[in-house]
């Protein structure tokens, strides 16, 4: 009878090398990305739905404003881990030559920010 041959398999063996951490971590961090996306539709729909007060003292209690700030934080990293990969993922040519990475790495994260800037102002401004 034969066995078939099954490698043994490290648990951590992303634990082994930095990059494979923040791979990891960055897919991890996905989980919050989900949160704040169900969270912003559950807001979207407290605000059509009238039941804003609901949501609002739902929103307030201390372990949703925890959640929310860890979801902050794992969102952001996702971010920044994304748009410094997408010059790797993409080669951007302009009449024959090619963008460096800086550029399209600093280009993303400009884009990044003024779209936050903007998200920033529609929700804060006063009415």
């Amino acid at each position: 009878m034969t066995v078939a041959y099954r490698p043994r398999r490290d648990r951590l063996w992303f634990a082994r090398t930095r990059s494979y951490t923040l791979f990891v971590l960055r897919e991890l961090t996905s989980v919050f990305v989900a949160w704040a996306v169900a969270f912003t539709l559950m807001l979207l729909a407290a605000v059509l739905g009238g039941t804003l007060p609901q949501f609002a003292a739902l929103a307030a209690r201390p372990w949703m404003i925890a959640l929310n700030v860890v979801a902050l934080a794992a969102t952001v990293f996702h971010a920044v881990t994304f748009l410094n990969l997408a010059p790797k993922a993409t080669v951007v040519r302009l009449d024959g030559w090619r963008v460096p990475a800086w550029m399209i790495q600093g280009g993303n994260h400009t884009a990044w920010a003024l779209v936050s800037l903007l998200v920033a102002y529609l929700v804060l401004r006063t009415p």
